[in-house]
């Protein structure tokens, strides 16, 4: 099993930093609702650590508090990217020293946290996920190598 211990302490950092970016992208993809999406992401993390027992890695993850990178980037552009490059690092932290299937389990959750995030409140179209919000998630599935 692989666990904290496995990683430097700035490793460790990067992966769980990952599901809260890709919560952070979502977000910020679409005007409104932050509140509901911010409270979306918790409740995730909070269903997650009850769900306990699957992966000891993902056990992990979910029972540590969401972890925010809170650099400051000069535009939402820069930002998303910013974001994008630490699920990408996570990942490949990831798939250097864990098993494939809890790499699977974090890309899952990671998509997870999303997909939830997007679907937080309905849009104006009455829709429950902005066509920005689905740009982002399809972006955030990429990078993590096509999750799912």
């Amino acid at each position: 099993m692989t666990g904290k211990a496995d990683f430097t302490e700035q490793e460790w950092e990067t992966v769980l930093e990952g599901p809260t970016s890709a919560g952070l992208i979502v977000s910020t993809a679409q005007r409104g609702g932050s509140f509901r999406e911010s409270f979306s992401l918790a409740k995730a993390y909070s269903e997650a650590r009850g769900a306990s027992g699957a992966s000891g890695l993902m056990d992990e993850i979910a029972g540590s508090k969401p972890k925010v990178d809170r650099s400051r980037q000069a535009s939402a552009e820069e930002l998303k990217e910013h974001y994008l490059g630490i699920i990408r690092e996570a990942v490949s932290l990831l798939e250097a020293k864990a098993s494939p299937e809890e790499v699977e389990d974090y890309k899952r959750f990671t998509l997870g946290i999303a997909e939830r995030v997007a679907s937080a409140k309905e849009e104006e179209d009455g829709q429950p996920v902005g066509d920005a919000e689905r740009a982002a998630i399809d972006e955030i599935s990429v990078a993590l190598g096509g999750a799912g």
